[in-house]
């Protein structure tokens, strides 16, 4: 037998597991570039009517009040990221480049996925193409893998090669500058609506509903990543109540436990 409070006890110690999990997520990608922390988001399950009953002696005649309404517990309604802006860090890496504003780098697997990150830690790879750390090709405003021939331009080192806010590749020689492609930089009309792939990529729930736009409000910093926004202070302090939280539900639990105990034996017939 659960009573009603040892029921929302109960989602409420499944809600800080959750919690808990997420906390931990985050801790673990302090250190991953344009990572975006995540929180969860709870709602009321539902509620309960509280009565009571008017101290009328005859039963026939006592009336039942309405007092107002108890939760019988919440539980997680979503998945949120707070896609504030990450502090930047300077790398001095020509191929490192990093979103101040809005957006993201569009990128694309070697299976064709598409998915968006603000992790801008990006290589040449041995086809001369623009890729991400994971090897996802990085796309330019045409939807178009980034090639960048090293030979073919007679490129000297990587700091021939010049980014400008905007996202325009550039490759400086001493006699001319040759121009090559823009790098992409897309965004979403409703942030709340993208998933979280692993890493700093995310993808959007429903392409149809919340399409992909073209950034406007950003420039491009060459030579930096952005760090993750995840405040690791916040983090443990959170972890910590967190703990509290599950601790002082898991002893309620155990009184309820033991005080029902006690009833059912009180009332249990020696024969």
């Amino acid at each position: 037998m659960i009573t009603p409070g040892m029921y929302s006890a109960a989602k409420g110690m499944l809600g800080y597991i959750e919690q808990n999990d997420v906390i931990a997520n985050n801790i673990a990608n302090v250190n991953t570039a344009g990572y975006k922390n995540s929180a969860l988001v709870f709602k009321n399950l539902y509620n309960t009517m509280v009565e009571q009953t008017d101290r009328t002696q005859n039963p026939k005649y006592r009336e039942i009040e309405q007092v107002g309404e108890i939760s019988m517990g919440s539980g997680v309604q979503q998945l949120v990221h707070e896609f504030s802006q990450g502090n930047l860090m300077r790398t001095d890496n020509p191929l490192d480049v990093a979103i101040q504003g809005d957006g993201f780098f569009k990128v694309r697997s070697a299976d064709g996925k598409i998915s968006y990150t603000r992790n801008g830690a990006f290589m040449i790879n041995n086809r001369n193409q623009l890729v991400t750390e994971e090897g996802d090709n990085v796309l330019d405003v045409e939807n178009r893998s980034i090639v960048i021939n090293v030979n073919e331009l007679n490129l000297r080192s990587y700091k021939d090669i010049n980014i400008t806010d905007a996202g325009q590749i550039e490759i400086n020689h001493e006699e001319n500058k040759i121009t090559l492609q823009t790098i992409g930089v897309f965004d979403f009309q409703d942030k709340e609506f993208v998933n979280w792939e692993g890493g700093a990529k995310f993808v959007p729930t429903d392409p149809q509903y919340n399409p992909e736009l073209k950034a406007e409000k950003f420039t491009i910093q060459q030579g930096a990543i952005e760090t993750s926004n995840t405040n690791l202070v916040s983090e443990m302090i959170g972890m910590i109540k967190v703990s509290r939280g599950y601790e002082t539900l898991s002893k309620f639990m155990k009184e309820q436990s033991s005080m029902l105990s006690t009833a059912i034996n009180v009332g249990r017939p020696n024969f």
